[in-house]
């Protein structure tokens, strides 16, 4: 009767759905309180990039001299620069810069790193050879200075330094997306796919690229954090944004002389930075947790 019982269970049970990668990748995300926590962050300053205009109480260039370095009050929540600025305005907008800039040198440093990392991988031999050299001589200068020789030649602007900060971030995109595919290539639907003569370039985009973005997302994700980073050293520098734009780099270093009088000039800008890198990295932390294989077990 237990048998009749048991199979009458097992034939009524339905199977259990098949769970493709990334909502399994999704339920591992969302198991993290620290890469929630670092997307919210990271969507909170998204919105404030999108909506700055409209909640900013001041213009981001609107002087008052009479209120030169106000501390932080009712009126100015973040206090004013030495031009009578409001900085919580100004950081408002700096936030669209920084983004701007972490955003688009990423995406233009992957898009070419990716491409070079792949011909890399998949033909190998001299080409293999000139283009791993390439990223070596690269990553043998730290970045900072390596950014800085190119803004130097190109000439300081906002522009000029997203350029360069996407130049030194190819390289490591290059080597990521290179060592992923010298594993996918040995693969049998790769063989498979070359035996019946079938063209490189829709092996490449059909079925090396797709198998071999997971980590590039990761990379991404840090790497906008890293790139938010550069791009205010260098503005910090005087080779990035140039005034009166509100970057929060140069922010940083027009406020370097007011240090002991007026710190909060200097502390504001300071915080969204670190606020938007710690969440970024958080982001990152958490992808990479959920999209690496190695880093489930």
């Amino acid at each position: 009767m237990s048998e009749l019982v048991s199979k009458s269970i097992d034939m009524t049970s339905k199977p259990e759905k098949a769970v493709g990668p990334w909502k399994e990748a999704w339920r591992s995300f969302k198991k993290s309180k620290a890469a929630l926590v670092g997307t919210g962050i990271v969507l909170f300053f998204i919105l404030l990039a999108i909506f700055g205009p409209f909640i900013a109480p001041q213009g981001i260039n609107d002087q008052d001299f009479s209120v030169r370095l106000a501390p932080p009050s009712s009126e100015f929540w973040f206090g004013t620069d030495d031009f009578g600025r409001d900085i919580f305005s100004r950081i408002i907008h700096g936030a669209r810069i920084s983004l701007y800039v972490g955003f688009s040198a990423v995406v233009l440093s992957a898009i070419v790193g990716c491409f070079l990392g792949i011909i890399a991988g998949y033909y190998g031999r001299w080409i293999d050879t000139i283009i791993s050299r390439i990223f070596d001589i690269m990553l043998a200068f730290p970045s900072i200075l390596l950014a800085i020789a190119v803004v130097s030649i190109l000439g300081p602007s906002l522009q000029n330094a997203l350029i360069a900060i996407a130049i030194i971030n190819v390289p490591n995109f290059g080597r990521l997306i290179r060592s992923k595919v010298l594993s996918v290539k040995e693969e049998e639907y790769i063989v498979s796919a070359k035996a019946i003569g079938m063209k490189d370039s829709r092996i490449l985009w059909r079925h090396i690229l797709p198998n071999s973005f997971s980590p590039v997302i990761v990379q991404g994700s840090l790497a906008v954090a890293t790139a938010i980073i550069e791009a205010a050293a260098l503005g910090f520098l005087g080779l990035g944004a140039e005034a009166p734009q509100p970057e929060w780099g140069k922010m940083l270093s027009d406020a370097r002389v007011h240090l002991m009088t007026a710190p909060w000039t200097m502390i504001f800008p300071g915080i969204a930075i670190m606020l938007t890198v710690l969440g970024f990295n958080l982001m990152g932390d958490g992808l990479r947790d959920a999209l690496d294989p190695k880093m489930k077990n």
